[in-house]
């Protein structure tokens, strides 16, 4: 019998983590560690007390056709890593890892490309989370160094591109 590698252990926890996700479109679990320990979990859903997505039977951004990745500010979710960082204290994130794993909520396919959004690199960076290893399929994941988000930083608009 072989053992399971530490990465895919806490990514098969953060998985199960998803499974609590009250979003119609993607479920996603965080999971963070530090000290190979675990500091928090988090799945994304709607703020304590207000109406899930699931339970009103629709998604606003579904309705609205809106894509992927776009008009955050109209979902009732927090994101999982968000949820993950707000159960935490600062000083248990620093130096740790974030474990990312979603799936569709229609298909139960794994997310494609799973990134954070932009809004959750922020946080990340800024609870000083190290290093943010994200489920690729049931056994496989990308690793990702905080660093590399803050010196490539996708914020920065070119102003010379728009016309104002």
């Amino acid at each position: 019998m072989s053992r399971i590698d530490k990465e895919n252990y806490y990514l098969d926890i953060a998985q199960t983590v998803a499974e609590r996700s009250t979003c119609a479109r993607k479920r996603y679990g965080a999971l963070i560690v530090r000290n190979d320990e675990i500091v928090s979990t988090g799945y994304n859903g709607a703020p304590r007390g207000r109406a899930n997505c699931i339970d009103l039977g629709y998604c606003i951004r579904n309705k609205l056709n809106i894509p992927s990745g776009e008009r955050y500010e109209l979902c009732r979710s927090v994101h999982a890593e968000m949820n993950a960082i707000i159960s935490a204290s600062r000083s248990e994130c620093i130096g740790g890892t974030l474990y990312l794993a979603g799936f569709e909520a229609t298909t139960g396919d794994y997310v494609k490309n799973i990134r954070p959004c932009s809004m959750c690199s922020r946080v990340i960076i800024n609870a000083g989370i190290k290093k943010i290893v994200m489920r690729t399929s049931a056994d496989t994941y990308e690793t990702m160094n905080v660093q590399e988000m803050v010196f490539n930083d996708d914020t920065i608009i070119d102003p010379s591109k728009y016309d104002y």
